[in-house]
């Protein structure tokens, strides 16, 4: 890609900075409660379910919406979470992924998971910015920070979680969320752009090298994370850019939970 290009991804990358002057601060703790319009399996007693939500939330480009429902495709088939998973977008024509479904989606897995015993996995596509990720659902703009993040786990109250942030800058959120009972996963450091958000494309270049890529051949999140970040780095260099460097932190005792089913 020309610089010119690159430039004009980076801008994209940067949109959620203008974003976070008009958002509210705890947008996730003020979301009004509306009907459950979600359906989950049950969790099964003795056994580790994992429940996924996965959001697209920037709706003028339709790779956000690509990337979140091809994710969870694959996640539920290599986690084993068939009709346990959430999967709402934004879209051009479509409000599909609100701060209130969002907290609704987090709710009713809340309601049907063994905090003690399951996982959820979230997964959150979009632009991103320093302090977060960008929610654009029609006029509504927010910028999603960390604090709304972990506002939503707790909705959840699984106690054992895994956040994946395909977003420019979306480090950030490993560095605030990530302990031991909470693994995050991030396409790129809190001070790198990520690459690969074209309208009309079905992956981001991290989606396409962690969900499409590296967990089709491997369902450890962990193994198939180091060879993404290989796969990433290799097409940014190749293409021109400077190395996004994605992120793993925390979460020793999720692996070891996903690792022993």
């Amino acid at each position: 890609m020309g610089k010119l290009v690159m430039r004009r991804l980076i801008a994209f990358c940067l949109i959620g900075l203008s974003l976070a002057l008009g958002s509210s601060p705890e947008v996730f703790a003020q979301a009004a409660r509306r009907a459950d319009p979600f359906q989950l399996a049950p969790q099964r007693p003795g056994q580790t379910d994992v429940y996924i939500l996965s959001f697209g939330l920037w709706g003028p480009q339709s790779v956000f919406e690509s990337e979140a429902r091809g994710a969870a495709r694959i996640l539920e088939a290599q986690l084993g979470a068939k009709g346990r998973s959430i999967v709402r977008s934004n879209t051009k024509r479509r409000a599909g992924a609100t701060p209130e479904t969002l907290v609704a989606a987090a709710e009713a897995a809340g309601r049907t998971l063994d905090p003690a015993e399951d996982i959820v996995v979230l997964v959150l596509t979009s632009h991103g910015a320093p302090e977060g990720i960008a929610l654009v659902a029609g006029r509504d703009t927010r910028l999603v920070t960390p604090g709304d993040v972990k506002v939503l786990l707790e909705r959840t109250r699984a106690q054992h979680r895994v956040v994946i942030v395909s977003a420019c800058y979306s480090g950030v959120f490993a560095n605030a969320l990530a302990d031991a009972r909470t693994l995050v996963i991030t396409a790129a450091a809190a001070d790198k752009p990520s690459f690969g958000c074209r309208d009309g494309a079905t992956w981001t270049y991290f989606g396409d090298a962690f969900f499409n890529k590296a967990l089709r051949r491997d369902p450890r999140l962990d193994t198939a994370f180091e060879s993404a970040r290989g796969l990433v780095t290799q097409r940014e260099r190749r293409e021109g850019f400077d190395p996004s460097n994605p992120q793993i932190a925390g979460g020793s005792q999720v692996l070891e939970r996903l690792n022993a089913r």
